[in-house]
Parts: C-alpha cells; sequence; structure tokens
C-alpha cells in the first residue's frame, strides 16, 4: 500500500521579545546560568561515534575572557579520511530511503529545537557567538527551524516537478543527489548556517562531511546532536571540527567530491575554486561549488528620506551584533543637505547604546569574535583619528575584560578611502556626504565600485527616486531594501544571496538553492516500441 506524501506549508517561528516579567526571559535566565557553569569536551562524530583526540583547543565567550564553555577535539588527515569513507559507505541506504522519511528526520529536529531546545540553544548562541537574547533568538532556535522546514518544502516541490506526458510514452524526472559526498564548511556568525549547510545537501538524500567553524563549534556540536536525537542515521552527516588546510589537502581534493556548501570569506571560496579548478582532471564529477561570502553593504539615502527613519536603519543595519553579518551595513552615502540633522541624530543615539555582557539584556551589542576580528578593527579605528581623508565622529575599543569595539562613525571625505572600501566585519559604519551636484557620481560608486553585491538599501520617499534607483542599482545587491535596513532577511520572504564576490546567489532556504544538490534523471518509458526503423517519408513514390 502507498499514498502521495506532501510536506507541510512552513510557517515561519514566531519571535519571543523577553520584555521584563516574561516567562521566556526567566526560562533563558536560567539556561544561560546552566550553560555558564558547565564545560562540555565537543569530540568529533563520525559514522554516528564520538571521537576524541588529543588536539584540542579551548572555547571561550568573546566577551569575557575567563568564562571556558567547551574543549573541543579536532581530527586531523586519518579523521578526515575516515568520516570520507563513512559518508560513502552510507550514501546507497540514505538516498534510497523514501524521501518522506528524511523529511521526517529534519521536520522533527526543527520541533525539538523550538520546544525542547529551545532555550538552550539560545543561550549557547549568546555566550559562544556573544549575540544578544534577540539576535540569538532569532538565529537559533527560530531561523534554524524555519531553514530545515523551508528545506522540506522546497525539496518536495523539486520531487513534484515532472514533465509532459503523452498516451504511448511514460516521463519522469528523477531527482538523484549528487554523485560523491558534500563537503559543508560552515561559519561562526550563524547558528542556522550551521545547521543550514549540512541539513540542505542531506534533505535531498546527500551525505555529508561537515567541519565547523572553530568559533562557532559548540552551537554546532549541540545541533549536531539535535539530528541524531531525530533520527539522523549514523554516517548521514559526519561532524569534523579540523584545520581549514587539512579540509583542503584531504576533503576538497578527493576524487568523490559531489559538492561544496559554503558560507565564509570571499578569499577562501575564490581559493577553493581555484583548487577545484586545478584537480578538475581527478574528479568523477563536476563538483557543485554553492558559497555565500562576503559584502560591503551599502545604504544610499537621498534628500527624500526619512531623517528618524535613515537613522534607525543605520544603527541596526551597523551595529547589531557588532556588524559580523555579511549583510551588515558598512557604508553610507548621505545628502549634504540632510547630514547636519542625520549626524546630530545618529551620534546622539549612539551614546545610548549599551556594549558589554550579552547577560545584561539591556546591551545592543556584545563582543566581536577572536582577537583577530578585534586587531583589525582596532587599525582602522586609530587610522581614522590621524588620517587627513576621515573623520572618526565616533569609536573606540577595549579589551581589559572582552573584545569590544564601540560603535564607530567614520565620515570619509574621498570614496577611495579604504574603511569606506574594504570588507571589515565589525561595527564600523562609514558615511560619505555628498553634494547635490554629485548624485550620478555617487549613484554609480554605489553601483559598480564593489567587488561585493550581497545586500543594499535605499532611503527615500519619492517613488520616481525608488524607480530610478531600482533600476540603476540593479546588479549591486542580491538582497535589496527600501527604507529598511540592508540586514535581516526573512526565509520564506527575501530568499538571501548576492552575487559577483558576495558568492553564487543560491539563496538559502530557497528553492534555488536546494535545485543545487541533485541530479536530475529523464527517464522515458515507450508503451509501444517500433518494430520497423523505416520512417514514412522513406516510401516510394
Amino acid at each position: 500500500m502507498t499514498g502521495i506524501y506532501h510536506a507541510p506549508n512552513p510557517d515561519n517561528v514566531k519571535s519571543r521579545t523577553f520584555a521584563p516579567g516574561t516567562e521566556e526571559r526567566a526560562l533563558l535566565k536560567a539556561a544561560l546560568e546552566e550553560v555558564s557553569n558547565q564545560k562540555v569536551v565537543i569530540p568529533a562524530i563520525i559514522n554516528g561515534q564520538e571521537v576524541y583526540t588529543d588536539d584540542r583547543f579551548e572555547v571561550r565567550a568573546p566577551h569575557d575572557h575567563s568564562l571556558v564553555l567547551a574543549e573541543c577535539c579536532r581530527v586531523g588527515e586519518e579523521g578526515l579520511k575516515e568520516a570520507i569513507e563513512t559518508a560513502m559507505a552510507a550514501k546507497d541506504a540514505w538516498e534510497m530511503l523514501p524521501r518522506e522519511q528524511r523529511y521526517a528526520i529534519f521536520l522533527k529536529a526543527a520541533n525539538l529545537v523550538e520546544t525542547k531546545y529551545r532555550y538552550f540553544l539560545t543561550a549557547v548562541t549568546m555566550l559562544g557567538q556573544s549575540k544578544t537574547a534577540n539576535e540569538a533568538s532569532f538565529d537559533a532556535p527560530d531561523e534554524v527551524c524555519d531553514l530545515l522546514r523551508y528545506n522540506v518544502y522546497n525539496m518536495d516541490l523539486i520531487y513534484n516537478m515532472q514533465p509532459k506526458q503523452d498516451l504511448t510514452l511514460m516521463n519522469r524526472l528523477k531527482y538523484r543527489p549528487l554523485e560523491g559526498f558534500v563537503c559543508a564548511v560552515t561559519p561562526f556568525n550563524f547558528a542556522s548556517i550551521c545547521a543550514n549547510l549540512p541539513a540542505a545537501p542531506a534533505t535531498a538524500g546527500n551525505v555529508v562531511v561537515w567541519k565547523p567553524s572553530t568559533n562557532a563549534v559548540l552551537i554546532s556540536y549541540y545541533l549536531m546532536k539535535i539530528f541524531m536525537e531525530a533520527g539522523l542515521p549514523a554516517g548521514v552527516i559526519n561532524f569534523v571540527p579540523s584545520r581549514g588546510s587539512d579540509v583542503s589537502n584531504y576533503v576538497l581534493t578527493d576524487r568523490r567530491l559531489g559538492g561544496f556548501h559554503f558560507t565564509g570569506s570571499t578569499r577562501v571560496f575564490r581559493d577553493t575554486w581555484k583548487m577545484v579548478g586545478e584537480n578538475i582532471d581527478n574528479y568523477r564529477a563536476y563538483p557543485r561549488l554553492v558559497g555565500e561570502t562576503g559584502g560591503k553593504d551599502y545604504c544610499f539615502a537621498t534628500e527624500n528620506a526619512d531623517v528618524d527613519e535613515l537613522v534607525t536603519g543605520l544603527i541596526r543595519g551597523a551595529f547589531e551584533y557588532q556588524g559580523q553579518k555579511c549583510s551588515a551595513l558598512s557604508r553610507a552615502y548621505i545628502p549634504a543637505k540632510l547630514w547636519p540633522e542625520v549626524k546630530e541624530k545618529l551620534l546622539a543615539e549612539i551614546k545610548t547604546i549599551r556594549v558589554g555582557d550579552v547577560k545584561d539584556f539591556r546591551v545592543l551589542m556584545g563582543a566581536v569574535i577572536d582577537r583577530h576580528a578585534f586587531n583589525l578593527a582596532a587599525e582602522y579605528i586609530d587610522s581614522a583619528k590621524h588620517d587627513e581623508d576621515a573623520d572618526l565622529l565616533c569609536g573606540s575599543y577595549d579589551d581589559s575584560k572582552g573584545l569590544f569595539i564601540y560603535p564607530t562613525v567614520i565620515q570619509v571625505k574621498s570614496l577611495n578611502y579604504k574603511s569606506f572600501n574594504h570588507e571589515l566585519f565589525s561595527p564600523i559604519l562609514s558615511i560619505y556626504v555628498y553634494e547635490k551636484d554629485e548624485y550620478d557620481k555617487v549613484i554609480d560608486h554605489c553601483a559598480n565600485s564593489s567587488k561585493y553585491a550581497l545586500t543594499g538599501c535605499i532611503y527615500t520617499h519619492d517613488r520616481n527616486e525608488i524607480a530610478e534607483l531600482e533600476w540603476k542599482l540593479r546588479d549591486s545587491a542580491g538582497n535589496w531594501n527600501i527604507n529598511d535596513k540592508p540586514a535581516g532577511a526573512l526565509t520564506g520572504h527575501q530568499p538571501f544571496g548576492g552575487a559577483r564576490g558576495s558568492g553564487t546567489n543560491d539563496k538559502a532556504g530557497n528553492i534555488t538553492n536546494m535545485f543545487r544538490w541533485v541530479s536530475p534523471q529523464s527517464i522515458k518509458e515507450n508503451m509501444l516500441p517500433f518494430t520497423d526503423y523505416r520512417w514514412p517519408s522513406m516510401a516510394e513514390e
């Protein structure tokens, strides 16, 4: 007996407010204490088994040097090669499992995230990534659940896309997983991406070798444990904390590499693309390379912008999660006519921003993720203090307890100033104030100067300007917002991804991404096979 199953149409998880006096606030505070008071040892997980090694590193809270959250085991060549073999051994059984059985695992994982582990995962994300309660909750559990559920829904849409039929032929499309395995390399800044990059290919029937970021290994470990609790068979996803160089040497060069699912720096993705090209004769099939990388995201305001709306967008876009989003606002073009009012209100509001330990729910900003990020931001702040082409309007740093970069605004005098053009991944907003006669020049700069094209926004209430800017800036961003900050895409509502040096624009959580993890096979069955090779046109006159 059989039936046709259709995946549920997902709803986005309803966010929590964590307002004073609410139960959710109390539950999250309790979870924060629980996570703060335990130190776990994180193993690799290969073939469903925990693997402990002597090569280990500590996981500390970025906002509190003294808070050690975990110790993580790292695998090398032997562990990575074992993970590949394990994945390939699990491939046939996972591929043959009926789709609704695969769906059930990830739908159950989403339910576990939303209910049983909601506050625990939020607390882990807050402490491990130094996210505020709101930022962490939007990420894990909310977006984790949304992505897992939309992946199932979108995969089901693909399976149901079938070719035209007629009376004598049966036509079918089979959407096979990729031949080989998928390598997923996940970033530090979003738990939802950590979950999605291995889960999306696996939902389509692929097997995965997953290398988590060193700076997000704790939340990644718990997500892996949830996949297993939801019923993920051993070997389908193999969790391998490791060095990036080892992944390049032993995983990405394996001839069975079928795909690479990546979020991280543009440099690393480009280096990987080059390496794959150099090894192209070695692979069994052309690997699918899917990446979401850097950004130099912008705000373009005209004289018809509302100042209060603009200032709010500048603050939220540039400073939430310390600017550590590939979608975070980093450069802004402000008309001279509005600048005095914008400057006054912007600096006044920035003075009210609290920066500190994310367990204090009043803070807007925690710490940057690691020492490298801190040092890079500090260099730009110090440079702006003394550079003739820049005015440091506000900004400082302090690493005495945690890695804190305070909200920084640099008014640049040249469109070529380094902070206006280089990706910083920190809470540094560079602003160029343009005169009326520079309007066309700055539009062209906004549209064409950057190697990135991830997110952007405009602020204006003039409909003709909106239409004009939408056309002139059409290639400058994969996600483009009108009278809103450039960051904050919601799964199912604003499919996320960019082009140019920002990635392959495959839109996480969207059907376009899921198409990358299947290899269609067209099958035709002739119900009335031919018995004569001769065509009617070949008959004698």
